[in-house]
């Protein structure tokens, strides 16, 4: 690996599609997805790309084949009959690392379906080396169940070591476009 460039390194599902609590790890940069027709390859790939990667969450932009029949909502949600989810909240990340270090950042993006509603959706970066999975979680545990953070508690959660939209839009004036760069110091 070349010291100094940042190269995806793990990439995670937090109640998306059939996704309870998922975490991908890139091996240089790279990922390889194997399963059988319908295992959920093609789904994964068309949301942690196009929406952590260029912030867009259009129904074309998920889809490979450009179609705009499925929306992030139903990736949330599922079918009602199937999934029984009237109402969901969801994340998606990206981690990446600044190779031959010990540097992380991670993007991501936290969303809030709700059968027949329009989707709720924030984002964040996590610019302080925490790492979700190790001392950090999008989600908390009540009564063994796992309930992820809302869009102030992930806000209060990040502190100081990071930034979320609502955070970001007072500081900086800006919109989702702050999320996707970052310097080559690891810096916003």
């Amino acid at each position: 690996m070349t010291e100094g460039k940042w190269v995806m390194n793990r990439a995670g599902l937090l109640n998306f599609w059939y996704y309870d609590d998922e975490i991908f790890e890139f091996a240089d940069g790279k990922l390889l997805l194997r399963g059988t027709n319908g295992s959920g390859k093609s789904v994964t790939m068309q949301s942690i790309l196009p929406v952590l990667l260029d912030g867009k969450k259009t129904p074309d932009r998920l889809d490979p084949f450009g179609s705009k029949a499925r929306k992030m909502e139903d990736y949330l949600l599922g079918e009602k009959e199937v999934s029984g989810h009237d109402e969901r909240t969801g994340y998606l990340f990206l981690e990446y690392q600044k190779q031959g270090t010990k540097q992380y950042i991670t993007t991501g993006i936290g969303m809030q379906a709700k059968r027949h509603k329009t989707l709720k959706s924030w984002y964040f970066v996590l610019t302080d080396n925490r790492r979700i999975g190790y001392d950090f979680e999008l989600a908390h545990t009540r009564q063994s169940e796992r309930i992820p953070l809302s869009a102030k508690e992930l806000e209060n959660r990040i502190g100081s070591g990071g930034v979320s939209r609502p955070l970001a839009e007072r500081i900086y004036g800006t919109g989702e476009q702050i999320y996707f760069r970052f310097s080559v110091d690891g810096s916003l």
